[in-house]
């Protein structure tokens, strides 16, 4: 991800989320925050979707991850993470975390299918309902086990 794709990733954000970043977040996660690595995934020479961790010290901890509201339902998310997942690995993490709603199934069953487990719950996490958060956690693997996913995600 580059400042250059912050249009279509905010439209993305927007899409996605009930309570989305300000393009100002993200401009500051590009420029100011050492440990964040961000990555797009696009088709047609359109950015469809994004992800984004920071990595501190052996662990990577999953910000976001977001698939334009046309192109859902074509596992491009599972290509998003295991993409970060892969990366994370590369830059010597050893395990993943991620906090996620505990009403969104279907990324509950992406991620638990992808090897994260249950590790416990934030109350009221997210401030537009107080919804909580499920935290989830895997184990990375010490090499790549998720299939040669190039060609089919610029992560610059």
């Amino acid at each position: 991800m580059t400042i250059e794709d912050l249009t279509e990733i905010m439209e993305i954000e927007h899409e996605a989320f009930t309570l989305p970043w300000t393009e100002e977040a993200f401009r500051n996660e590009l420029t100011m925050n050492h440990f964040a690595r961000y990555l797009v995934i696009e088709l047609d020479d359109h950015i469809v979707g994004y992800a984004g961790m920071w990595t501190i010290m052996d662990e990577a901890h999953v910000t976001n991850i977001a698939i334009r509201e046309t192109y859902r339902g074509r596992k491009l998310g599972q290509t998003l993470l295991l993409r970060l997942m892969d990366w994370a690995v590369e830059l010597g993490m050893v395990r993943m975390t991620l906090e996620v709603r505990v009403t969104n199934d279907p990324a509950q069953r992406l991620y638990r299918k992808l090897g994260f487990t249950d590790a416990g719950v934030r109350k009221g996490y997210y401030s537009d309902n107080n919804e909580d958060a499920l935290i989830m956690w895997c184990e990375l693997p010490k090499q790549r086990e998720y299939g040669n996913m190039e060609g089919s995600v610029d992560n610059s």
